[in-house]
């Protein structure tokens, strides 16, 4: 044989893995489960702060509040079955972040520039983990086939691996904290970055 080898995937385009579903931001106003979701607060031309979670809604007189809690400080909690302080935000000024639908084929990501409206929290589509400059700490979403692996992080850049993938490799984020928190090393996974995205 001396021609070159034939692409195996020349007759298959979508052989590569579907990108997750995106996350949607909901305001918490509307009927949303709020215990354990993440969370952002702000106000609308103001500005927004991720990285939270959120408990039960709280109701004081005529107002509602929500409990917000650092990421952090969350998973601590919950992990150790200990008190953490929880500052009451009031509802209007939370949103949920929720896993959205699936875009349709027409949907094309756009790079560059991309503006926003300043009256509610955004959240970008799902970026390949290939396309990232820097990974390690970032959320990760983990692709095998129809499955999606969610409150993962990065722990590693992107590497050679032994098999000759390029790699990354990822913790669950609840094993991400307690490294921070006791200073245990967490257990991790070493992923090929075609099955990784930003979430």
């Amino acid at each position: 044989m001396t021609g070159p080898l034939p692409d195996p995937f020349a007759d298959q385009p979508d052989w590569a893995p579907q990108p997750p579903r995106p996350l949607t931001i909901l305001p918490a106003t509307e009927r949303v489960e709020l215990r354990g979701q993440r969370v952002l607060v702000g106000l609308p031309g103001l500005g927004w702060r991720g990285d939270l979670r959120a408990d039960d809604r709280v109701v004081q007189g005529a107002r509602t509040y929500v409990p917000v809690i650092p990421e952090h400080e969350w998973y601590r909690a919950e992990a150790e079955q200990v008190e953490v302080f929880a500052p009451l935000v009031p509802v209007e000024r939370v949103w949920v972040e929720t896993v959205g639908d699936r875009p349709g084929q027409e949907t094309i990501r756009t790079h560059g520039i991309r503006l926003v409206s300043l009256d509610g929290p955004t959240h970008p589509s799902p970026t390949p983990v290939f396309e990232a400059d820097a990974v390690t700490g970032r959320r990760v979403v983990h692709v095998e086939g129809t499955r999606e692996h969610r409150d993962l992080r990065a722990v590693t850049e992107t590497y050679s691996g032994a098999e000759g993938d390029i790699c990354v490799r990822i913790t669950p984020e609840v094993e991400w904290y307690r490294w921070a928190w006791r200073g245990q090393s967490p257990t991790t996974l070493e992923v090929p970055v075609h099955l990784l995205w930003i979430e």
